[in-house]
């Protein structure tokens, strides 16, 4: 839910930028602005800071665990690498074939 705080700051100051002439009705405007506000931002798909903090930690967590994954893949396939003759071919399969057990 938004802050009723937030709300009222923000009706003061978006009636404090009416014009001079209009500054008698400041506290009509004021008023008027803090239910189109609430609706406005009621329709909007907001979350809270404290929701925003922790999925921004779950995605370093993922972000983290995806280089870590990446990282040993790498390594994985450099290691597969190494023990690939020129052709491309496992060492010990001289036919090219698959061995099927």
């Amino acid at each position: 839910m938004i802050d009723p705080k937030l709300i009222d700051d923000l009706a003061k100051r978006l009636a404090g930028t009416v014009p001079e002439g209009l500054r008698s009705l400041q506290q009509d405007v004021e008023s008027n602005f803090k239910p189109v506000l609430r609706s406005m931002l009621g329709r909007l798909d907001l979350v809270t800071r404290e929701e925003f903090d922790v999925q921004r930690a779950v995605l370093a967590r993922t972000r983290a665990k995806l280089d870590e994954l990446t990282a040993r893949l790498d390594e994985l396939e450099s290691g597969g690498k190494a023990k690939r003759g020129k052709t491309g071919k496992k060492k010990g399969n001289k036919s090219g074939k698959r061995k099927t057990d």
